[in-house]
C-alpha cells in the first residue's frame, strides 16, 4: 500500500465527519446562495477546520464562477484546494543543518501523545538517511519512559543516554550532548517530561536544559518539536497555545490520525499558529510516521 492510501485509509474516520458535514450542500445547477454558503462554512467548522479556515472556503465558493451552482466533486475540489492553500506555508519535513554536529533535537508532549514512539520513529527515519543518532531520556520523571525508550534504541539500533528515575533532567541532556559530540554524531533527539499540571515546574526544567545545552553549543536545540495526539482534537490546539509559550516550540508532529474522526483540526492549527507541521503519524508501525505534504493531506482529508 502506498503512502498516500494508507493516509486516505488513516484519515477515513476524518473525511467521513466532513463528508457528513458537508452531505446535501452541493447544488447541482441550482444557485450558491448566501443561505448555502452559511450552511456550508458551519459545516465547515463542524469538521473542525476552524472558523477561520470556514471563512476562507465561504469566500472562495462566494465568487461569481460558483454563482450557478456547484455539484458535490466541485464543492470538495474547492475545498481541498483552500486546505491545501492553507496548509502548504507550514509544510517543511525536519532539516538537519547544525553545524558543528550535533544537530539537537528537543521532544516536548503530554504524556500519552506518542512522544516516545515519535522520537523512536524520527531515529529510524533519520538513520535511513544515513545520518548517526543518539537518543537521550530526558524525561527521568516516569521510569516507564526512560524503559520504553531503552527499547526503541535497542530495536533501532542507536545508542541511548539514561539515568535513574528523578535523575536531573537538565544534567542528562548536558552529558548526552557531551557524548554525542564527542562520537560525532549527527542528530541529539532528546525526549523531556511531560507534567503539563505544574507549567511553572516544566517551564523552569526546559528553560534550565537550554541553558545548560547552550553552554556546549550555543544555538542548541536547533528544533523543539511538539508531539500532538489528533485524538484529543480541540485540546491539541491548547496545548500548542501552552507549550508555544513554554517551551518556544519550533514545529509540529501530529500522531495518531488514523484513531482520530478530528483531523480536520490540524488545518485549524495551521491557519492559527502558523507554526511548520513537519510530520504526520497515521499508525503504530514504524513507516507509519511520514514528512507532512499538504497537497496530499488535503485530498486525503476531503476524499477529493
Amino acid at each position: 500500500m502506498s503512502w498516500l492510501d494508507r493516509l486516505k485509509q488513516g484519515l477515513a474516520r476524518s473525511t467521513s465527519r466532513l463528508g457528513d458535514s458537508l452531505a446535501g450542500l452541493a447544488t447541482g445547477s441550482q444557485p450558491l446562495d448566501a443561505e448555502r454558503l452559511d450552511a456550508i462554512e458551519e459545516a465547515l467548522i463542524a469538521a473542525d477546520l476552524g472558523p477561520a479556515v470556514a471563512a476562507r472556503i465561504r469566500d472562495r465558493l462566494g465568487d461569481a464562477k460558483f454563482a450557478r451552482g456547484i455539484d458535490e466533486a466541485g464543492l470538495k475540489a474547492a475545498v481541498a484546494a483552500e486546505v491545501a492553500a492553507v496548509l502548504a506555508p507550514v509544510a517543511r519535513p525536519l532539516a538537519i543543518t547544525a553545524f558543528p554536529r550535533p544537530h539537537v533535537v528537543l521532544v516536548v508532549g503530554v504524556n500519552g501523545s506518542g512522544k516516545t514512539t515519535t522520537i523512536a520513529k524520527l531515529a529510524r527515519r533519520f538513520t535511513e538517511q544515513d545520518y548517526t543518532v543518539m537518543l537521550a531520556a530526558g524525561d527521568t520523571f516516569r521510569a516507564a519512559a526512560i524503559a520504553q525508550l531503552k527499547i526503541w534504541a535497542d530495536r533501532i539500533g542507536v545508542p541511548v543516554v539514561a539515568g535513574e528515575q528523578g535523575a536531573d533532567a537538565a544534567g542528562l541532556a548536558f552529558e548526552a550532548l557531551q557524548q554525542a559530540r564527542d562520537a560525532g554524531t549527527d542528530v541529539l533527539i532528546i525526549d523531556t517530561a511531560g507534567r503539563l499540571q505544574n507549567k511553572a515546574g516544566l517551564m523552569d526544567e526546559l528553560a534550565k536544559m537550554r541553558r545548560v545545552l547552550q553552554k556546549l553549543s550555543p544555538a542548541a536545540p536547533h528544533d523543539t518539536l511538539l508531539v500532538l495526539d489528533a485524538t484529543t482534537g480541540q485540546n491539541a490546539l491548547n496545548q500548542i497555545e501552552v507549550f508555544r509559550d513554554v517551551a518556544r516550540v519550533t514545529g509540529l508532529v501530529m500522531t495518531k490520525l488514523d484513531g482520530s474522526a478530528r483531523g480536520g483540526m490540524l488545518v485549524a492549527a495551521a491557519e492559527k499558529f502558523r507554526l511548520p507541521i513537519h510530520a504526520i503519524g497515521v499508525g503504530e508501525g514504524m513507516d507509519d510516521l511520514r514528512s507532512f505534504d499538504a497537497a496530499d493531506f488535503a485530498s486525503a482529508l476531503v476524499g477529493d
